[in-house]
């Protein structure tokens, strides 16, 4: 499918008003998933799913991903006191089939929590919130902006599957042993740009960083690029969104958690020096690829999370860490083994047994799925109300 034409001349447009007729990587990025009307997210182009879509998550796989959470939950709330109101908030709900996950399953089986639940649900996207309206109109589900959420408002806990991997990225590369940053900017330019009938092309140029954030970001997660061994060339990304979403989010939560699950590395090994070309990926029908220059707001792109930088950050934003695994070990202490053993007795057709036991194994294969990061963190608790929680946790390095 070609780019969205009415996008590439958003993009341009800003680069030409912009000082120096360039704008950083994730500003780029920011436009290309977020524009208000034409952004993959914020149009009808996102497709999600195992058919036809850009990409599946673990939600596409059954309720079980869901079930597994909402017990989660119900051993926080739990753990909280049972605190009236205990508020959910997803951030980032994509199709709304997670959340209906969880309310169904706290419905059925915790009718006591499902009574007191406050469940919210923060999404940028016009085109997923209304189909999550749409799928969860028997529901008492709120949305609303972060930013509306008032500070120390909220005792529960604040979720996102696959949410920060989607947040814009800066991208860097090393010079002569110096930190430059990536920026986009379009060749010489012969087109009318009130017109779509000659599109610009995009490409990158390299320039002093933006903001001193950068460089302050590897002394936050301990990565020295001055070493000899990140060679000339060596390059990477900064999600200085995720950052700045953290503090968010803990200056809204009173007392309770935050998990954060989506796919990355500690810092150590994000930044190995030999994952010389950064992590970022484009997905289009299921395929993947490293041009952000292509398919312009018909693609997703994400970068992997550096939970290293998310736990240090954490902190810093009165986050303390509960721990860190991954989610088939999560999943497996939340009960997802015994769902696996009991199929065994289930008087299904063989191929139905047979489609739920795969689904069941990719949500726990470590070269897939199972091995997505899980980082639980908490605030207000109490040293024993932490210990009560996880088990088989460990802190990102």
């Amino acid at each position: 499918m070609p780019s969205n034409p009415e996008l590439c001349l958003a993009i341009a447009n800003h680069i030409i008003n912009s000082p120096q007729g360039r704008i950083t990587f994730a500003e780029y990025m920011d436009m290309l998933l977020y524009h208000p009307e034409q952004g993959y997210y914020s149009s009808k182009a996102v497709k999600l799913g195992l058919k036809g879509g850009d990409f599946f998550t673990s939600v596409h796989l059954g309720a079980d991903f869901g079930e597994m959470l909402a017990i989660q939950f119900a051993q926080m709330w739990e753990v909280l006191g049972r605190p009236v109101p205990f508020s959910l908030v997803e951030m980032g709900a994509g199709q709304g089939l997670l959340a209906k996950h969880i309310l169904n399953y706290h419905q059925q089986h915790y009718p006591d929590l499902f009574a007191v639940l406050e469940y919210v649900i923060v999404e940028k996207s016009p085109a997923l919130k209304q189909e999550q309206q749409q799928r969860l109109h028997d529901f008492p589900v709120h949305w609303c902006n972060i930013e509306d959420i008032p500070p120390n408002s909220i005792t529960g806990c604040f979720f996102s599957n696959e949410l920060v991997d989607a947040l814009p990225v800066h991208q860097f590369i090393l010079e002569a042993g110096e930190l430059r940053e990536v920026y986009v900017t379009i060749p010489e330019y012969g087109g009318d740009l009130t017109s779509s009938s000659l599109l610009p092309s995009f490409v990158e140029v390299a320039g002093e960083p933006s903001t001193p954030r950068l460089a302050e970001y590897f002394n936050l997660v301990g990565i020295d690029l001055t070493q000899s061994v990140y060679e000339d060339g060596y390059r990477s990304e900064i999600n200085l969104a995720a950052l700045d979403w953290l503090s968010i989010v803990g200056n809204r939560l009173q007392r309770g958690y935050v998990i954060t699950i989506d796919y990355g590395y500690p810092a150590s090994r994000y930044y190995n020096p030999r994952r010389s070309q950064g992590t970022l990926q484009c997905y289009y029908q299921h395929r993947h690829h490293n041009n952000p220059y292509i398919n312009i707001g018909r693609q997703d792109i994400t970068a992997q999370v550096d939970f290293t930088a998310l736990e240090r950050w954490g902190d810093r934003c009165g986050l303390n860490s509960s721990g860190f695994t991954q989610q088939g070990l999560f999943l497996m202490i939340l009960g997802l083994g015994d769902r696996i053993a009991a199929l065994s007795h289930q008087q299904q057709p063989l191929s139905q047994l047979l489609q739920r036991r795969e689904a069941l194994h990719q949500l726990i294969d470590p070269s897939g799925l199972g091995g997505f990061g899980v980082l639980v963190q908490n605030k207000g608790l109490q040293e024993t109300e932490v210990s009560q929680l996880l088990i088989g946790l460990t802190v990102p390095e």
